[in-house]
């Protein structure tokens, strides 16, 4: 098999520069904890401490317990980021779980897509090995990225490096550095909602089916909304796995809340396959 390590370090290199973005996305993700219901498990069952996570964390008191959590987080200092990911959540789900599908995971897809994206423009004829290698396009940067597996290992390098920069900062100020990018992040998701475009209407019964099969795609692709161009390989590798075709792609596209640019992109990408 074509050695892919080089591809592996190139990851691990974008991780390292995209460093930055990642501390500031934890530490907006992280807003809003103190002000949560505190809760912890005891004998087994879920119950309300009757304190905030700020005011027991306030109190020097540890907000994980010693039912839940993960064992390498669970020398944390009481209070900090450390900690409050090592608590669970009013469902009794672990907090390091939900940072995890929430931030690391999105973080590290879109960063093996940038180092992706960059071995395709730089290093063409070896990123085209590495594809034929895997039986997949090279075109398909995500297909890719999903045939090697870069995500596991770079998501835990990833953990570690949030860590290692917040893990023993206290709580609160985690949060309180974070909060202007979630200021920024709320009232881009509120934009986003507000230019959705109305659907256009479908001219074509037969069309009915694949739009239905689009829509589904588009809802669990991850992808924001209206999708921009930088997610367009996400999409169209969703759009696939939902069975369509390329021609009812090409149909049903301008349908869904998909920006313009982004359409043009993935339209190129069916032209060359």
């Amino acid at each position: 098999m074509f050695d892919v390590d080089w591809m592996g370090l190139l990851t691990r290199e974008v991780l390292r520069e995209r460093g930055a973005a990642l501390i500031a996305e934890s530490c907006a993700w992280a807003v809003g904890m103190s002000d949560q219901p505190h809760h912890e498990r005891r004998a087994g069952r879920l119950v309300a401490t009757g304190l905030t996570v700020g005011e027991r964390a306030a109190h020097g008191r540890p907000l994980a317990g010693e039912e839940d959590g993960r064992l390498e987080l669970g020398d944390a200092r009481p209070g900090t980021f450390q900690d409050a990911l090592n608590m669970v959540d009013a469902q009794g789900r672990v907090q390091a779980e939900r940072f995890d599908d929430e931030v690391l995971v999105p973080f590290v897809r879109d960063t093996c897509l940038v180092a992706a994206e960059r071995a395709r423009a730089t290093r063409p004829a070896d990123w085209a090995e590495l594809a034929d290698d895997l039986g997949e396009s090279p075109r398909d940067a995500l297909d890719v990225v999903r045939a090697v597996g870069w995500e596991a290992p770079l998501r835990i390098d990833a953990e570690h490096l949030v860590l290692a920069a917040l893990g023993g900062v206290p709580l609160i100020e985690v949060e309180a550095e974070g909060l202007p990018l979630s200021l920024v992040r709320a009232a881009e998701a509120v934009t986003r909602t507000a230019a959705v475009p109305e659907p256009v209407p479908v001219p074509d019964d037969s069309l009915a089916g694949a739009l239905f099969l689009a829509r589904a795609a588009l809802e669990g692709s991850g992808c924001t909304v209206p999708v921009r161009p930088e997610e367009a390989d996400l999409l169209l590798a969703a759009l696939g796995d939902n069975g369509l075709e390329p021609d009812e792609v090409s149909a049903v596209l301008p349908h869904l809340p998909v920006e313009e640019a982004t359409i043009t992109r993935i339209e190129a990408t069916l032209a060359q396959r």
